[in-house]
């Protein structure tokens, strides 16, 4: 028996690019049904992530003019993942797989028909992983290859180069609802609700059009909300700097009593003020560590909704059951 399949969407400022998204995900939709891989009420789920352009307007076009489309307001905008958190709690239980991809045409969608291969072998959550990078710039590309070697490093389970491309079951979809932190790292969580996985490669395009919705600014504060959700290895770094400080200290203070036993207690500024700057600026650093921290603690001790639906378009009309 053919699968249903439900590809989610999350969608912010995207007017520009999605009458091309939409047109090319309904020949990708036919094809697949065509071929008996999925069942003929499989959905797309447009999730509108609070955009300030016409970006409602058309998935609102879409669902009219097209029974393939749904459509997911959410009140205001909570940022990518969240969205993407929206639409694939949205879609947990109307689904027997869900397949997550971003609007900009980037990901290749023939690489659908390879996750599905991969859920009839019996994978329950299938990454999307990019072949090479030549489509970004070379900071780009060198600052994300660091950031996936360093989140290694910290003992995080990732998978290099895999974005939100994914496959999920809805078996996948009821563990991942388990997790109920605010500060959200789906490339992180889904590894953690283990289940058999695996990867399919493919190139990746440049952008249809529009402008990338991560630029610099959004790209370090996301990379350093998957280290401090997933690692307290920094943490232990500053208690390791701090230990080693006070052992050279230790040796400074032998160094200077040595000096004014001796008479030599002639003090050069030079070595006081680089070392007045270099603890002042680790001491900085670390607190700054520490309170990235205290801030997420914060944030998850208030219980506060990840998301909150406006709309909900489907054909049924009914209000989406939603784990928030």
């Amino acid at each position: 028996m053919a699968k249903k399949l439900m590809v989610v969407i999350p969608c912010y400022n995207e007017e520009e690019v999605l009458p091309e998204t939409s047109k090319r995900l309904i020949d990708k939709m036919r094809s697949l049904m065509d071929k008996g891989m999925i069942s003929a009420d499989s959905r797309v789920l447009l999730v509108d992530d609070g955009s300030k352009d016409r970006t409602w307007e058309l998935i609102t076009q879409l669902h009219k003019e097209h029974e393939l489309f749904e459509g997911l307001k959410l009140s205001r905008n909570r940022g990518h993942q969240n969205a993407l958190l929206a639409g694939l709690m949205t879609a947990r239980g109307r689904c027997d797989v869900s397949i997550s991809m971003d609007a900009d045409l980037q990901d290749d969608m023939d690489a659908m028909d390879r996750f599905l291969e991969k859920h009839d072998e019996g994978c329950e959550i299938v990454y999307g992983v990019r072949n090479k990078r030549d489509s970004d710039t070379w900071f780009k590309r060198e600052t994300a290859l660091f950031f996936y070697r360093f989140m290694k490093m910290l003992g995080v389970d990732i998978t290099f180069n895999h974005a939100d491309y994914r496959l999920m079951s809805n078996r996948a979809l009821d563990a991942l609802a388990e997790f109920k932190e605010v500060n959200l790292f789906l490339r992180g969580l889904a590894p953690l609700a283990g289940f058999q996985s695996d990867v399919v490669t493919y190139d990746r395009s440049e952008r249809f059009a529009g402008e990338s919705k991560y630029p610099l600014k959004k790209m370090l504060a996301f990379a350093i909300d998957g280290i401090t959700s997933f690692s307290v290895k920094p943490l232990r770094l500053i208690t390791g700097v701090g230990i080693l400080i006070f052992i050279v200290s230790l040796f400074m203070l032998l160094y200077a009593l040595i000096a004014w036993l001796s008479g030599k207690t002639v003090a050069g500024w030079t070595s006081m003020l680089g070392s007045i700057w270099l603890i002042g600026g680790i001491q900085l650093l670390s607190l700054g560590v520490i309170g990235e921290y205290v801030g997420k603690l914060y944030n998850e001790t208030k219980h506060r909704p990840r998301f909150i639906v406006d709309r909900y378009l489907n054909r049924q009309g009914d209000d989406p059951v939603v784990d928030r």
